[in-house]
């Protein structure tokens, strides 16, 4: 299994390429500002062809970059219906004054192929199969991304390391959240690497241990299950 990636833009958002090996198929995940040089350069690194962008949610810092990413290599995008709109009309996730404009005038459109992520689907993609978890609470539509094989989970801004997402953006809300985090990531065996949408890497087992929010979401944790 190869999974790279590197923070981008200015509020450092990760965006990961995952492909079972060097030279293979691979999908990119959540490519945000001025990502496109770091796509390419991973890309040529280790080989690969990319068949499909996923989006754990449609914030723009981490979709910047998504129409060009999959423009210039004709291949899908992948996002849960409730974020769609984002594409198109990032500033309906922020809470902007009459008349704030934080893009400096940029337009943003969908790439010509979106496709749309349901709550527990398996995406055959890239000779991996990705199981799509719905964990609304930072905007309606995040979503988590699991690789049964490799346990590993990409969390987007659901679960970081010692944190979670912000849920006091348009589209979030906080009891919500901590109802994801019990159902999503409390459910999970402790050995799951969980590859977050900011900052470094950290595994289900450290952050139960450790994290004061998942103790609040303990409640709504039900049993444990495989990845």
């Amino acid at each position: 299994m190869l999974i790279d990636g590197f923070p981008a833009g200015s509020l450092q958002a990760n965006c990961y390429v995952a492909a079972p090996a060097p030279g293979e198929e691979c999908v990119i995940v959540d490519p945000g500002q001025d990502a496109m040089a770091g796509v390419d350069a991973l890309l040529r690194e280790h080989r690969l062809k990319p068949v499909a962008v996923l989006l754990t949610h449609g914030h723009l810092d981490h979709v910047w970059s998504v129409a060009p990413v999959c423009g210039a290599r004709d291949v899908p995008a992948w996002i849960h219906p409730e974020d769609r709109e984002l594409l198109s009309d990032p500033a309906k996730g922020f809470s902007l004054m009459p008349g704030q404009d934080l893009f400096g005038g940029l337009t943003f459109t969908e790439p010509d192929d979106v496709r749309e992520l349901s709550d527990g689907s398996v995406l055959e993609i890239a000779g991996m199969a990705i199981t799509v978890d719905h964990a609304p609470g930072h905007t309606r539509g995040s979503v988590t991304f699991r690789l049964a094989e490799e346990r590993v989970m990409f969390s987007g801004d659901l679960l970081f390391a010692g944190s979670i997402g912000r849920s006091d953006l348009p589209g979030g809300d906080y009891p919500t959240i901590l109802r994801s985090l019990g159902r999503v990531c409390l459910t999970l065996p402790d050995d799951i690497a969980v590859l977050p949408g900011h900052g470094p890497q950290t595994t289900i087992g450290r952050e139960r241990a450790t994290n004061p929010y998942l103790a609040e979401a303990a409640p709504f944790a039900g049993p444990t299950r495989g990845l």
